[in-house]
């Protein structure tokens, strides 16, 4: 056997050693990285076994720990710890995600219980392969990074358990494929964004126990969503838009009111519906019992109304409802009569036939559906006999009502002879500029005289019964609710004779007297104006116990053409007003203030006007729909009593009446400037930069003026009435309240805007020199 020389088994050796350390080396970098995430994370025993560096991604998967690579390469990385886990005070979360992202093939990274704690780094996003990410049950906080919008591939983040705050951005709608999205038990907070809307290949989105609130997001256009929950928030008032692909549906712990739309009937895959501890109203839809593949119901604690009969369907398969605490009558369904220990049948604290359970007697229901404003099923014996009731008290109310009504009229009367002694009426000629011909002059009249013609064209305010009401809304149908604010909800209704109205329901505290609802009737009785969304008549409501009177119906008319801004600076190129129907509309709503704080005693203040709550109808005319009308509140009856009494009005009174009618001159010169720049001015700096333009341009020229216009109505507005319309602006937002015009000034300025754009139009000639000033300040013209 031959030797081998001393010199070639050294050559051997190095050759097989060269060998060991190149294999090595091709996992060493990856294994080192997964050596160092062990010791940050205090040296877990879920990583003890991959110190082989040879057979890293051979490493026999457990609960703990899974390796997955793809050509030698770790393409899932999951590390599970215990719920207990707390990392040290020195831990650095951004040390820790710099060690991952030296693992750029990752597309699966699950890091559960590790006691994780910091906020999260955006750079993260280094991870650009990445698919799922999934850091539940952690320590992590502040705000969601934005940097996760370049996960392009991300299908699935998971962030449940943690402490982020702050709000969804709309920059959540950037993740293409994303399909499942939660971040129940967070500190997230404000208002969804729209933008959720665009997510198309949303399946799961949960953002339970969380602080968010507002509207629901339109999440029809989500038809793939299959599970929505959001569970302890302060979602409300409205029942969420949502696809009917919907197999769970959690809404609990929120403050819904609104009544279950007719849609979720047609959820066939719905297979969880949890509706509990809301304020939900209305009648409880039967059909959710028998929808194809319900298994667990759950509506209890909400105010649902409705009688159930023995004979209504369950599903099969349905093997948990929970119906308590609600206000539903009858008997309960045979279907929910189960004696099987695999199901969970409560419907306790009801008044429901039943003598196996805790049930409240049948008046209780009605009395508290009563106070809730809810309507309940009633037989036609008990509504006979309750709108004779209340059509008794209707009348003495209606014609005590009456009675004051002459006293006031008496009173106005000899109030307006005093005053026309006292002060001539002033004549627009007075004001005009000198440039302008005797024709248009002569036509011009007094603008206050329009609030004599206020009224005309409306139906005669009147009473209806509850029945009538209940018919034209088919009683109270969700469908026909508008929304609910301070002063009730608003429902809308079609009559018999085809007109549309808006009722609102108003509950009456118990603390109210008669006198207090007739001293509210009396002013809904004069707010009647062409400018105005009036009121067309009332209804009362009462107890069936001792016939009080539980809630008003007020009746108003409905205007169907939306807000002055969608018609201004939301509009489209085919729905936009031109510059002459903006002067007639500024014109309506002048008229219409002018009525609330005059045509009526002791008046409207504290209007707090905004565009939006200006409607128009079906011929343009500008509505006022939002006014401060005195609502049963003590201060405003307190004054109206002093008034109608005879008393003489504070000096209190008196300053807060001036003072609220210059803040309404603002909110005016506002709605002006908004209609004049027609884009939305919707903050307090903006309106007061606006202005400072303004006030530029308005001592510049014509080409000025135009620059600062609307550019849909530049090109068809006279410089003049332009000029006009832009220092009425500047004069309604002066700083000091004391120097803002009052509205006799503001009309005859609108007016005038309007007469000379008129004339101009049907070719007049027309100088364009000068601007009016308010009718107090002008001298007299000659001719």
């Amino acid at each position: 056997m031959a030797r081998v020389s001393p010199r070639l088994m050294h050559l051997v050796l190095i050759i097989i050693l060269f060998s060991v350390s190149h294999a090595k080396s091709n996992l060493s970098s990856q294994a080192l990285t997964l050596l160092r995430i062990q010791r940050l994370l205090n040296l877990p025993a879920v990583l003890s076994r991959s110190n082989n560096y040879t057979n890293l991604c051979d490493i026999e998967p457990s609960l703990s720990l899974t390796i997955i690579c793809y050509e030698e390469k770790i393409t899932q990385l999951h590390i599970i710890g215990e719920k207990s886990a707390h990392l040290p005070r020195n831990f650095s979360m951004d040390l820790f995600v710099t060690t991952l992202v030296r693992l750029p093939s990752l597309k699966v990274l699950t890091l559960v219980s590790l006691g994780l704690w910091g906020p999260l780094p955006g750079k993260i996003s280094e991870l650009s392969s990445l698919e799922i990410l999934n850091v539940t049950s952690n320590f992590l906080y502040g705000v969601i990074p934005q940097e996760l919008s370049s996960l392009s591939s991300l299908q699935t983040l998971i962030l449940d358990d943690n402490m982020f705050s702050g709000p969804l951005q709309d920059w959540m709608s950037s993740f293409p494929l994303l399909a499942v999205f939660s971040a129940k038990k967070n500190l997230l907070n404000a208002s969804l964004p729209n933008s959720l809307s665009r997510l198309e290949n949303l399946r799961v989105l949960g953002l339970s126990h969380n602080h968010f609130f507002g509207e629901v997001p339109d999440l029809s256009a989500l038809t793939n969503l299959q599970v929505l929950e959001l569970a302890d928030n302060a979602f409300g008032p409205q029942f969420p838009k949502l696809g009917k692909k919907l197999v769970t549906l959690v809404l609990s712990k929120n403050k819904f009111r609104s009544g279950i739309p007719a849609e979720a009937s047609s959820y066939y895959q719905l297979e969880r519906l949890d509706l509990s501890f809301n304020m939900f109203v209305g009648p409880f839809p039967p059909s959710l019992l028998s929808l194809p593949s319900i298994t667990y119901l759950n509506v209890s604690r909400n105010k649902f109304t409705g009688m159930l009969s023995e004979n209504l369907s369950c599903n099969a398969e349905l093997h948990s409802v929970d119906l308590s605490s609600n206000l539903l009558s009858g008997s309960l369904p045979t279907c929910l009569l189960s004696d099987s220990k695999d199901s969970v049948m409560l419907y306790d604290r009801n008044c429901l036939s039943i003598g196996n359970q805790n049930q409240h007697p049948l008046p209780f229901c009605r009395n508290e559906a009563l106070a809730v404003g809810i309507i309940p099923d009633r037989s036609k014996q008990q509504r006979a006999s309750k709108s004779v009731r209340a059509s008794v008290i209707t009348a003495g109310i209606f014609g005590g009502v009456v009675l004051i009504g002459l006293i006031f009229l008496v009173y106005r009367r000899m109030n307006t002879k005093k005053t026309m002694k006292k002060s001539p009426t002033r004549s627009i000629t007075e004001n005009a500029s000198a440039g302008y011909t005797s024709k248009l002059l002569s036509d011009a009249r007094y603008i206050s005289q329009t609030m004599k013609l206020g009224a005309l064209g409306l139906p005669s305010y009147r009473t209806f019964s509850l029945d009538e009401l209940e018919e034209a809304t088919n009683n109270f149908d969700t469908s026909t609710f508008m929304g609910e604010g301070s002063h009730g909800q608003m429902y809308r209704g079609q009559l018999k004779d085809g007109s549309f109205v808006a009722i609102r329901c108003l509950k009456l505290k118990t603390s109210h007297s008669s006198q207090h609802f007739m001293h509210h009737i009396e002013h809904i009785l004069k707010l009647r104006h062409r400018n105005l969304v009036s009121a067309l008549g009332h209804c009362l409501e009462c107890y069936l116990d001792d016939y009080s009177v539980s809630r008003i119906f007020l009746v108003f008319e409905y205007v169907p053409n939306g807000t002055l801004r969608s018609w201004i600076s939301e509009g489209h190129h085919r729905r936009s007003l031109t510059w002459t129907q903006r002067i007639s509309a500024a014109i309506g709503i002048a008229n219409g203030i002018q009525f609330l704080q005059t045509g009526i005693i002791p008046g409207v203040y504290s209007n707090k006007l905004k565009i939006t709550d200006i409607l128009l109808d079906q011929n343009l005319v500008a509505k006022i729909s939002s006014y401060n009308l005195p609502l049963l509140e003590v201060n405003i009856e307190q004054v109206g009593q002093g008034v109608s009494s005879g008393g003489s009005t504070s000096s209190h009174v008196v300053a807060r009446m001036k003072h609220d009618d210059a803040t309404v001159v603002h909110d005016f010169g506002v709605i002006l400037l908004e209609m004049i720049k027609g884009r939305p001015v919707k903050c307090t700096t903006q309106v007061g930069v606006l202005k400072d333009q303004l006030q530029v341009v308005i001592a510049a020229d014509d080409a000025a003026r135009r620059s600062m216009v609307d550019p849909g109505v530049k090109q068809t507005c006279l410089d003049q009435s332009l000029k006009t319309m832009m220092e009425i602006c500047v004069r309604c937002l002066h700083n000091e309240p004391a120097d803002r015009p009052s509205f006799d000034d503001v009309l005859w300025n609108l007016q005038y805007a309007a007469q000379v754009q008129d004339a101009w139009q049907q070719g007049e000639c027309l100088s364009s020199d000068g601007s009016p000033v308010s009718p107090s300040q002008s001298p007299r013209l000659t001719f």
